[in-house]
C-alpha cells in the first residue's frame, strides 16, 4: 500500500467522527496528535542515542504509541488525554509546540479506538519508503481541497509553489524564509528542490548538511492550529529550522531579516477593524496586510545583489492609490521587480480573488533598481479552474520555458518610465480577451447607416439602368 492509498484510508476515517460533530480541520489536528506518536515510533525517535553515548528521551515511557495501543474504552480515552496534557506541558522543544493546549474533540471512546487500531494496521513500511512527509502533506492537501474545512486559505496549490521555487532557484547555503508560513509548504518545496540536486544532501560536507537541516529554512505563522501542522510537516521532512509562532506584522517581524530567498503567499484582506500594524520600522503604515507584507519582504532581504523573492499578491496591490503607490515606488527603487505573473482566477479558496506572483531581486543600493518589468498573462483566455479542473504544471510550461528569453506572445514589457507615467500603477500586461467584443471593433452605427443608404441608392440606379437597357432591346416588362 503506497502513500496515496494510506492518505485516502486516513481521510476516510473522518467518517467515523461525524457523530462527534468534528470538522475536517479538527480531524486533521486530531490526526496530527495521534500520527505524531506513531511516526516517532516508526522512525525510532522516541529516544535517540547521541554521539557521546547519552540517551536523549523525546517521548518518555508511559506516553508513547504502545501505551495507547494496549488500552481500550474509557481507559484508552483517559490515557490519550493524559498524553496530550503531559506533552503539551512537559514536552521538549517542538514537541511542546505541537501539543500546545492540545485537547481532543473526540467524545466517544469507541471512535478513538477505531482510529488508533486502523492507523496501527496500515502499511507503515511502504509509507516510510515513500516518505512520511509526503503522506502528511497528502492529508493537508485533502483538507485544503475540502471547502467545508476552511483550510484552503493556508494552502497554496502545489504546482504554483513548485513553479515559484523553480524560477527563484534556491541554492545551498541560502537562508530561506516564509513570513506567512501556513503549513510550511514553500520551505518544504525549496528543501525538496535542493535535496534532489544533492542526493538528499549526502553530497555535502557535514557542516553544510547541518546548515541545510537547522538554518536554511525558517518561517512564521500566526494561527496556533496551523503552526502546529507546520511543525509536524517540517519535522517529517527532516527540517529543524526556526518556525516562529506569532505575527510577522508585529514587533516580532523586526527580527526576521537577512534572508537570501523569500517565498510566500501572505493572507488576503485588511487588519480587523482597520487596525494598523504594530511595526514601527515600516516606512508606510497602512491597514492593507498585503502591502505591509510586501514592505516586510523586500526589507527582509540581504543587500548583496543576489537576494530574491517570489510572492503571491492580489490585484489591489498593483493599483491601490495613496500608500499603495508610495510602496510600489519604494519597491521599484530598492528592488529589480523584473517579472509579474498574472495568475488565473479560481485557483484559491476565494474564487473571485485575482492574484499575481511578483518576482524581485533586492538591489545593493536603494535607488533605480528596476529598469523594466516583464508581464506574463496566464489569466486571459484561460479556462475556469476549480476542484473539477485543477491547475496543473503543464499550464505553466510556456511561462517557464520562455522566462529568460520572453519569446512568447503572452509576454509584455513596460519600461520604468512608462510605469512612472502611469503613476506607478502596475496593473498592466493583460491581453485582449477573445471572448469579449471590443467596442472599437464594432461598426459605428451612424457611419453604417450612411453607407447602407449610399449602397441602396447605387443599387437603385443600377436597377434603373438595367430596366432601360431591356426596354431599348424590345423586352416587355
Amino acid at each position: 500500500m503506497g502513500t496515496v492509498e494510506i492518505v485516502q484510508k486516513l481521510w476516510n476515517l473522518c467518517n467515523v467522527l461525524r457523530d462527534d460533530g468534528i470538522t475536517y480541520h479538527q480531524y486533521v489536528t486530531e490526526l496530527t496528535y495521534i500520527l505524531f506518536l506513531k511516526m516517532m515510533k516508526e522512525t525510532g525517535q522516541e529516544e535517540i542515542e547521541r554521539k557521546n553515548g547519552d540517551i536523549e528521551v523525546k517521548i518518555p515511557e508511559g506516553y508513547r504509541w504502545e501505551n495507547i495501543t494496549k488500552e481500550s474504552g474509557i481507559e484508552l480515552m483517559k490515557k490519550y488525554k493524559s498524553i496530550l496534557s503531559y506533552l503539551g506541558e512537559h514536552g521538549e522543544g517542538k514537541i511542546k509546540y505541537i501539543y500546545n493546549k492540545a485537547n481532543t474533540n473526540i467524545e466517544e471512546p469507541r471512535n478513538l479506538e477505531k482510529i488508533i487500531r486502523e492507523i496501527d494496521k496500515l502499511d507503515w513500511y511502504n509509507a516510510k519508503e515513500e516518505g512520511l512527509g509526503n503522506l502528511y502533506e497528502g492529508l493537508l492537501q485533502k483538507n485544503a481541497e475540502e471547502k467545508k474545512s476552511g483550510a484552503g486559505q493556508y494552502f497554496t496549490p502545489r504546482v504554483l509553489i513548485d513553479v515559484m521555487v523553480e524560477i527563484t532557484k534556491p541554492e545551498i547555503g541560502d537562508k530561506c524564509n516564509d513570513p506567512a508560513a501556513g503549513t510550511f509548504g514553500f520551505m518544504i518545496a525549496a528543501d525538496k528542490f535542493l535535496k534532489e540536486k544533492t542526493s538528499d544532501y549526502l553530497e555535502l560536507d557535514e557542516k553544510k548538511q547541518e546548515f541545510q537541516i537547522k538554518e536554511a529554512f525558517s518561517g512564521c505563522e500566526l494561527v496556533s492550529d496551523t503552526h502546529r501542522l507546520a511543525l509536524m510537516n517540517a519535522m517529517l521532512h527532516d527540517i529543524d529550522g526556526n518556525l516562529l509562532f506569532g505575527d510577522t506584522l508585529s514587533s516580532l517581524g523586526k527580527s526576521m531579516k537577512g534572508y537570501d530567498v523569500v517565498l510566500t503567499n501572505p493572507p488576503f484582506g485588511t487588519k480587523k477593524g482597520g487596525e494598523r500594524p504594530r511595526r514601527d520600522d515600516l516606512p508606510f503604515i497602512t491597514s492593507n496586510k498585503q502591502l505591509n507584507f510586501l514592505q516586510h519582504i523586500y526589507r527582509s532581504l540581504n543587500t548583496n545583489g543576489k537576494a530574491r523573492a517570489a510572492v503571491v499578491l492580489p490585484d489591489n496591490v498593483l493599483f491601490q492609490d495613496g500608500d499603495g503607490m508610495e510602496i510600489r515606488k519604494n519597491l521599484l527603487n530598492k528592488c529589480n521587480l523584473h517579472t509579474i505573473l498574472r495568475l488565473p482566477t479560481g485557483i484559491f479558496y476565494a474564487q473571485g480573488v485575482k492574484t499575481n506572483v511578483l518576482f524581485l531581486t533586492r538591489g545593493v543600493n536603494d535607488k533605480d533598481n528596476t529598469k523594466e518589468v516583464w508581464y506574463y498573462d496566464l489569466r486571459t483566455n484561460m479556462p475556469n479552474f476549480g476542484k473539477t479542473n485543477p491547475l496543473k504544471r503543464e499550464h505553466f510550461k510556456d511561462f517557464e520555458e520562455t522566462f529568460i528569453n520572453h519569446k512568447s506572445d503572452k509576454w509584455t514589457k513596460y519600461t520604468i518610465d512608462e510605469i512612472k507615467n502611469k503613476n506607478y500603477n502596475l496593473d498592466l500586461g493583460l491581453q485582449k480577451d477573445e471572448n469579449q467584443i471590443d467596442h472599437e471593433d464594432l461598426p459605428n452605427p451612424i457611419e453604417s447607416a450612411e453607407e447602407a443608404i449610399v449602397k441602396l441608392e447605387q443599387a437603385a440606379d443600377l436597377l434603373q439602368s438595367v430596366i432601360k437597357e431591356l426596354r431599348l432591346s424590345g423586352v416587355e416588362l
